[in-house]
Formats: structure tokens, C-alpha cells, sequence
């Protein structure tokens, strides 16, 4: 598994994501943030989804949290890099497991 990050001062010029990396797996660029996608095993429904969201959320330095159960996938926007035991921890305790970085 890789770990995809990247920081940018520029804003997507349309869409979500600005057309360029919307289901690549590639890190989206957000403004003035860190953008990382991990995966979590044990997540099958939006109540998971939210439950781990929730624990992400409360992260310093956390900007928004996307989890998405079908695929395991959760992408976190952040301020800057987080420390992956932090997202480790937050994840036990929303009762999922991290796998890594996606």
C-alpha cells in the first residue's frame, strides 16, 4: 500500500475534486490542506461510516472526514500530516480496525 498526500494553496477549478483525481485513488488537493485516504476494515453500513467519521473528526487539526463502508475507504483533510497511531486510535475506538493507508 502506498501513502498518496499532497499539500496545495490552490483551489479544484470544478467538481469535487477539480476533474483530476475522483476515484484514482490519487490524494485530492484541498485548499490549504493534507489530504490522506486510509482503509478500515469492519465498516457495512452508514452508521459505521459515521461512528468512524465521528472518532476522525474530533482529531487536532481535522477538516472534514469521509468514510465510505462499500469500499473501507475513509478520506481525512487536515490541516497537516496527521500521526497515523492518532487515526489508529480513533479508529479502535469507534470498534473498526485501520488497516493503513490506502
Amino acid at each position: 500500500m502506498t501513502a498518496e498526500t499532497e499539500t496545495s494553496q490552490t483551489a479544484p477549478t470544478s467538481g469535487c475534486c477539480g476533474g483530476g483525481a475522483c476515484g484514482t485513488g490519487a490524494a485530492d488537493v484541498q485548499l490549504g490542506g493534507v489530504t490522506a485516504v486510509y482503509q478500515v476494515t469492519g465498516m457495512t453500513c452508514g452508521h459505521c461510516e459515521g461512528a468512524v467519521a465521528g472518532e476522525i473528526s474530533g482529531l487536532p487539526g481535522v477538516t472534514s472526514v469521509a468514510a465510505v463502508a462499500a469500499t473501507g475507504r475513509v478520506t481525512v483533510v487536515s490541516e497537516a500530516p496527521l500521526d497515523e497511531s492518532a487515526v489508529r486510535e480513533a479508529v479502535d475506538e469507534a470498534g473498526y480496525e485501520l488497516v493503513g493507508r490506502a
